[in-house]
């Protein structure tokens, strides 16, 4: 499979992401993927990373939803434009492309849907 470079959309700056670090489509997070790219490992030098924690009520999913919502922001270093957030839903994040190069272990245990 060919490397994908990933980029800023506002001011076109490499974001250093490796599509080797990229999560299956259906791989399962608490908050849900929602069509969205998500990744187990980034650059820390091309982002600004914002914590957020907010009480007020929030709806994810169906399943998924609270009052107090803790989440890191990621902002373009460079802009400043918002590019995603991180959850604290899924596997811990590596700097390695799991077990045997085989990606994330499956056997984090996860909160049931």
């Amino acid at each position: 499979m060919a490397s994908i470079s990933y980029s800023c959309a506002e001011c076109d700056t490499p974001l250093n992401l490796s599509s080797a670090n990229l999560y299956p489509p259906d791989f399962y997070f608490e908050a849900g993927n929602k069509g969205t790219l998500s990744f187990s490992a980034i650059d820390d030098t091309k982002f600004r990373i914002e914590r957020e924690d907010k009480i007020k009520p929030f709806f994810e999913t169906l399943n998924y939803w609270g009052i107090q919502r803790k989440r890191t922001k990621l902002n373009c270093v460079s802009c400043g434009k918002l590019l995603g957030y991180v959850y604290d839903d899924g596997p811990p994040a590596t700097n390695s492309n799991g077990q045997f190069g085989m990606g994330p272990s499956q056997v984090v245990p996860r909160f049931p849907r």
